[in-house]
């Protein structure tokens, strides 16, 4: 995550450049990592909603789809609002250690630092803060589309025992932001799986926002969106 406040504020201006919401300094979310079926004891944890085994990845990016944080300990049962909860990020937030917030999508609770999308729109002002919540926090969905393709073991799964499947997923984190430094493209032919990837619709269970976090958001559409 960027520490200085010239890093911060130049994270800020990139995402602003997408969509104009203001004061952004990241985009979470999280992504299934399958991995082979785990017979241990708690196995079955392993399993996500869709019927595979994996590890629940949560990630944070940049305006530039680079990873910036990343949680790779949780059983693919686990749910992207516990992963982040438990998280020391929101430790680092709680505690003002950035000027920005986070973008998620409604698998978060609305926090003073992590906003998410409104669920029914009753003015102007609040339909333009969707549609540049939902553009600027896309960035996450392309991130992982270019992470998967760039590394295919992310895509297809990971066959060995659990320790070693973590570690491959934050050395392919480490890569994918060298890449991305680098200028290194992804092979040609492939960019339009990518966009698919990043068009997906997402379904997550609703977390409902809490008072704190619903009325920092209301203010934030009051100052920024009329």
């Amino acid at each position: 995550m960027p520490i200085t406040l010239n890093e911060q504020q130049e994270t800020i201006r990139k995402f602003r450049s997408i969509a104009n919401f203001p004061t952004v300094i990241g985009a979470i979310d999280c992504t299934h990592i399958r991995v082979k079926k785990v017979n241990a004891d708690g196995g079955q944890l392993y399993i996500n909603r869709k019927g595979f085994s994996s590890i629940n990845v949560q990630v944070v990016c940049d305006a530039d789809l680079k990873i910036m944080d990343i949680v790779t300990r949780w059983r693919g049962s686990v749910h992207d609002s516990r992963i982040f909860r438990e998280c020391r990020l929101k430790q680092r937030f709680e505690a003002g250690a950035f000027s920005g917030i986070l973008l998620g999508d409604s698998g978060y609770p609305c926090t003073p630092y992590l906003f998410t999308p409104l669920l029914n729109l009753t003015t102007p002002q609040e339909e333009r803060y969707n549609r540049s919540h939902i553009r600027t926090r896309n960035t996450v969905e392309r991130c992982f589309g270019l992470w998967k393709q760039r590394f295919r073991c992310l895509l297809k799964g990971m066959f060995g025992d659990i320790e070693t499947a973590k570690k491959t997923i934050v050395a392919c984190a480490v890569l994918h932001n060298m890449a991305i430094d680098m200028r290194e493209d992804v092979f040609s032919g492939e960019r339009d799986s990518i966009e698919q990837y990043s068009s997906e619709p997402i379904v997550q269970r609703y977390i409902a926002p809490s008072i704190r976090g619903n009325i920092r958001r209301r203010q934030f559409i009051e100052t920024h969106f009329q």
